[in-house]
């Protein structure tokens, strides 16, 4: 399925925390733990804790957080479908990196073991 401009830019305009709190009720709705979510989004951004509060408190889009993150170079190794796309044929940089990141969060609230998460082993 391939993502519309209208799609891609409703993704950019999002803003971090409007989703964030999502994040973690699902990780921990799942038995996981809010220090796991933050491993998992530091993995994929090179924010820390401290960061992640900076940014959900500055209310920044999805645009600017992954503009200001250092994706890490194992990223494509995040391949499967989330919320109906195909995330490795996901074209718009910005909408792949919040699909990324949906992912992640998605193999961590289904159990997944931290290594396969940040694609370690």
């Amino acid at each position: 399925m391939k993502t519309t401009p209208e799609h891609d830019d409703r993704m950019a305009k999002m803003t971090f925390a409007s989703v964030y709190p999502h994040y973690i009720n699902k990780v921990e709705g799942k038995g996981r733990t809010k220090e796991e979510l933050h491993q998992v989004i530091e993995w994929l951004t090179g924010f820390d804790q401290q960061k992640v509060q900076e940014l959900v408190d500055e209310n920044v889009t999805f645009e600017t957080f992954f503009k200001n993150a250092t994706i890490n170079p194992n990223a494509n190794l995040i391949k499967g479908v989330i919320c109906g796309y195909r995330v490795e044929e996901i074209e718009n940089p910005i909408t792949r990196q919040v699909r990324y990141l949906d992912k992640l969060v998605d193999e961590l609230a289904k159990g997944k073991k931290m290594e396969k998460i940040l694609r370690t082993g």
